[in-house]
């Protein structure tokens, strides 16, 4: 292994270990606390442009398999870890998280204070970073680091840029692509949905053609304000069709009906976030990755209605739309990694389906 250096904005320089990519990379670094789902994690595009750390003290042993992936082409920039397991041991398992790396361009580094690290990024919030081979003088490094710009058109990098189906004999659900997660595509398939997947900026009419029974507007990366032209296309559609959205899905959804979000210190990252659903004080425990939130005092004026809080920060978790069969959550409930308690809600979201085209037919 060859040495690396992590270098953080503030000026913070951490000494380690390459592995995966030999390449130089900048992003935005953050952190997640699961024990476990790091092939999941890495392939999730909504870490596009971002460095990952992972909090848990070992990562990669068991290796990196065929089932696991959310995305086959991840745009993640970076791993950072503590150890990187020299083996790697699972009955799935068909390559090392090194070498899995190393074929989709991805640079690691291992031997960090991933403690440390983390404390930094909770009181200092999420900051830029790069990972280098140190050939460089560190003065000219900070410079780069400094004049760096982060992307604002992410969505766009990882969206899809023509539709596609997935077949089934169900209920005809059209997925807005902001930069999904396979295994929102596996809870509807599962459900026998009819899916087809369309690019980021696919408008209303192309939408109202299809004629859904209802609307998917999937996770994805970056700041939702990005995105006005899904905005405006939420707009047009709510009231025609059933909508529900997950993560970023849900940042626009809140978007398209008058709420503001704004951005976290350093985001929730994670697969044990405590989620209370107001009505019936039911907690689940989530999966969620975001560094955005809707602003719960700009939605009192709204149609909205908020259903879902985080327990830990109050933070807003779910919204309802009072007249329009349409609501949202900021986690994950196809999980992946993660806990399955909130896969219920894909089971609302076809209820919903059949109770506004049974409506439609009275």
């Amino acid at each position: 292994m060859s040495e690396k250096l992590l270098i953080l904005e503030d000026g913070t320089i951490f000494k380690g270990d390459g592995f995966g990519a030999d390449i130089d990379v900048f992003g935005e670094i953050v952190f997640n606390t699961g024990m476990t789902g790091y092939q999941e994690s890495i392939t999730d595009q909504s870490y596009n442009g971002q460095i990952l750390t992972f909090t848990y003290p070992l990562i990669g042993n068991y290796g990196i398999n065929r089932d696991d992936y959310e995305s086959i082409s991840p745009t993640t920039k970076g791993v950072v870890v503590r150890e990187i397991a020299r083996l790697s041991s699972n009955w799935r398992n068909q390559l090392s998280l090194d070498e899995f790396l190393k074929r989709k361009g991805i640079p690691g580094i291992s031997g960090i204070d991933t403690r440390r690290l983390t404390k930094i990024i909770r009181n200092h919030g999420t900051m830029k970073a790069s990972i280098v081979s140190g050939g460089d003088s560190i003065e000219h490094i900070q410079d780069q680091l400094r004049a760096t710009v982060l992307p604002t058109n992410q969505v766009a990098q990882v969206s899809t840029k023509t539709p596609y189906p997935s077949p089934g004999i169900g209920r005809n659900v059209v997925v807005i692509d902001f930069g999904l997660k396979h295994s929102i595509l596996r809870e509807l398939s599962k459900r026998n949905c009819n899916l087809t997947v369309m690019p980021h900026n696919t408008t209303a009419q192309e939408i109202i053609d299809l004629n859904p029974d209802g609307i998917m507007l999937t996770n994805g990366p970056g700041n939702p304000t990005d995105v006005p032209e899904a905005i405006q296309m939420i707009q047009d559609v709510q009231g025609r069709f059933p909508i529900f959205g997950i993560c970023l899905g849900h940042q626009l959804f809140a978007l398209a009906n008058g709420a503001t979000t704004y951005k976290m210190k350093f985001g929730h990252r994670g697969f044990n976030h405590a989620v209370r659903e107001i009505a019936t004080g039911r907690i689940d425990f989530t999966s969620q990755n975001h560094g955005y939130a809707v602003d719960a005092t700009s939605i009192e004026q709204t149609e909205l209605l908020v259903t879902h809080v985080e327990v830990n920060d109050g933070s807003v978790e779910g919204i309802r739309h009072r007249q329009f069969p349409a609501f949202s959550v900021q986690y994950h409930p196809d999980a992946a990694p993660g806990p399955h308690d909130a896969d219920h809600l894909f089971d609302e979201f076809m209820e919903m389906m059949d109770a506004f085209k049974a409506a439609k037919k009275a």
